[in-house]
């Protein structure tokens, strides 16, 4: 790996050790997806997202959970994904580097195995880490995903950062070692052989630019389905979701409710006037104003909380809809403020 690459992954991990988390993260156009939405269930409880139709014609839920920073083995995980379940969540995201797949994998297992839910009515997401590049270990990364999930397949496959370093295994979640000589091309048709086994029934990026994917367009057989990128208010990465919905490739907007972790000193997105003012018209929360900006602007947010009543909120936001105006003030507060180090992968 470049030692640019190595410094910020290194960074990264000082600071998931101290406790404070900030992203790698990469700009350009995010989102481009024929918005099919489809409503499901509608007036009964609980209420059950609406979907987007990829360009492969499989169908993600506009909302998900998202699961990073969830603590492995807690309980705390379990729990979320519970309470999500049964307030109408359909969508779950993870990572093998999360160390959640189990912890989700036992809350599925429970709920099909109550009557709740079938496994065909959850998309479950999770992503190749960068120690797994070779394509060879590409699928036994996927299939080793599949079997902590307790599942036979998962519904998306990303890959979850564009570039890797050399690793020993499928356990091997390393965050910095020797670059990888192997391209982006070649993984990606290791991730193609996924869909081909079986493993995966849609495949796609995560924190990738646009000249990355138009690497992976330029190759693929099987293309993209979805990126994945932080988006919220405070970084509404329109040129990226412009570009990739052009692309015709779905946005998932991991941090939509911003990342206070990052910088305690700096303003809670979820406290801006402007955002608070919105939220008192529409009797609203603010982050519900935000999971509803997004959603409208055709990304997927993916919003994490272990709190019930959180986890609730957050899901309701089906039930109104932002007028042009109000969408004109928020799209106003872009800063460019990313919750995530920039590396020369930008």
């Amino acid at each position: 790996m470049p030692v640019e690459g190595i410094a910020i992954i290194s960074k990264w991990r000082q600071l998931c050790t101290a406790g404070v988390i900030i992203l790698l993260c990469y700009s350009l156009p995010t989102n481009s997806l024929r918005v099919h939405r489809k409503e499901k269930c509608s007036g009964m409880s609980p209420a059950i997202a609406p979907t987007l139709q990829l360009n492969n014609g499989q169908e993600i839920p506009a909302l998900g959970l998202g699961t990073w920073q969830g603590t492995a083995g807690s309980g705390e995980v379990k729990a979320a994904v519970l309470a999500a379940l049964d307030a109408g969540y359909r969508h779950i995201d993870t990572a093998a580097c999360y160390l959640t797949e189990e912890d989700i994998g036992v809350a599925i297992k429970k709920k099909i195995s109550q009557g709740d839910i079938k496994r065909e009515e959850l998309f479950i997401t999770t992503k190749l880490w960068i120690t797994h590049f070779e394509p060879e270990m590409v699928v036994k990364a996927c299939q080793n995903s599949c079997k902590k999930l307790g599942l036979d397949y998962v519904d998306l496959y990303l890959i979850h950062w564009p570039f890797g370093i050399k690793g020993k295994d499928v356990e091997d979640l390393s965050f910095e070692g020797e670059e990888s000589n192997v391209s982006l091309e070649e993984t990606w048709r290791g991730m193609e052989k996924c869909v081909e086994k079986g493993f995966a029934k849609s495949i796609g990026l995560s924190n990738f630019n646009s000249v990355q994917i138009k690497r992976i367009l330029d190759c693929a057989k099987i293309k993209p389905v979805n990126l994945q990128i932080e988006v919220h208010p405070y970084l509404n990465q329109r040129k990226l979701i412009d570009y990739c919905k052009k692309q015709n490739i779905t946005v998932t907007a991991y941090s939509p409710l911003g990342a206070p972790w990052t910088n305690p000193d700096k303003p809670l997105l979820i406290n801006d006037p402007v955002l608070k003012e919105i939220a008192d018209k529409y009797r609203k929360s603010p982050a519900q104003v935000v999971l509803r900006y997004l959603i409208q602007s055709g990304t997927i947010p993916i919003p994490k909380s272990g709190s019930p009543q959180r986890i609730q909120e957050n899901i309701d936001v089906f039930d109104f809809k932002l007028e042009q105006a109000d969408v004109e003030k928020i799209d106003g507060l872009d800063q460019k403020a990313r919750a995530c180090l920039l590396s020369q992968h930008h």
